[in-house]
């Protein structure tokens, strides 16, 4: 059926049915609040960003924990799946946008400290339709499109 899912100050990150509302499966394994998460386009997999600056993979049936993808200094706040689910991007207050491998939990990709004068925390992260860009927002109010390839 149809879920929703959410993150919350508990640590928790929580699929629940969209027709019943109840939940149906809950996933622990950050040490601080979750901030962001979505599921996957193939609905197989969900993504969460925590404020203990890690991104985690879980599978949705199982609600196993995949993988950790570890690499920011700073709080994760925005996580993003591309379109063919191949690929996580995220958004961190360590001023970062990073583009990992969902598969293998590697990281493909990275802006460095000051490009594209990123100068403030990325608070908003996705890829466009095409899979081909990222657009995210930081707080220094700006929105920013960044080839993801």
């Amino acid at each position: 059926g149809k879920r929703v899912v959410s993150g919350s100050l508990d640590k928790l990150v929580k699929i629940w049915s969209a027709e019943t509302g109840t939940e149906v499966c809950t996933l622990a394994g950050h040490f601080r609040a979750v901030f962001s998460v979505a599921f996957s386009p193939d609905n197989k997999s969900v993504v969460s960003g925590s404020l203990d600056n890690l991104v985690k993979i879980w599978d949705v049936e199982t609600g196993a924990e995949v993988r950790t993808l570890t690499g920011h200094s700073g709080k994760v706040l925005s996580v993003a799946f591309s379109p063919d689910s191949k690929r996580v991007v995220s958004g961190s207050s360590d001023n970062l946008v990073k583009i990992w491998n969902a598969d293998t939990g590697v990281e493909v990709r990275s802006t460095l400290p000051g490009d594209l004068s990123i100068v403030n925390s990325v608070n908003s992260v996705t890829f466009c339709p095409e899979g081909k860009h990222v657009v995210f927002g930081s707080t220094d109010n700006l929105v920013k499109i960044w080839d993801a390839e």
